[in-house]
């Protein structure tokens, strides 16, 4: 098992519902896959350094886990298809 990190930014404009929802789901996916989520920490909203999607604004979370080598491409292939998803980076540790 690797450890990684996952930084994430959500639409701004949806619905604190569908906030909560979007990381919910991913990290169930996680352990839908094998994995463990060690820490989920929400940010909240941030400005942007500059405009994405005509956007100036979106909600930040950070999320660590644990998980075999092949987990981490499949998050982001979801990540990739979710329309809340403005942008996300995951890292190995």
């Amino acid at each position: 098992m690797n450890k990684y990190e996952v930084l994430y930014i959500l639409n701004g404009e949806a619905t604190d519902e569908v906030k909560t929802a979007c990381a919910d789901k991913f990290a169930a996916l996680i352990a839908d896959l094998g994995g463990s989520v060690t820490t989920v920490d929400k940010w909240g909203m941030k400005k942007f350094a500059y405009p994405i999607n005509y956007k100036t604004e979106g909600y930040y979370v950070l999320m660590n886990f644990e998980a075999a080598s092949s987990v981490p491409a499949e998050l982001e292939r979801q990540m990739r298809n979710d329309e809340n998803v403005v942008r996300y980076m995951v890292t190995k540790k």
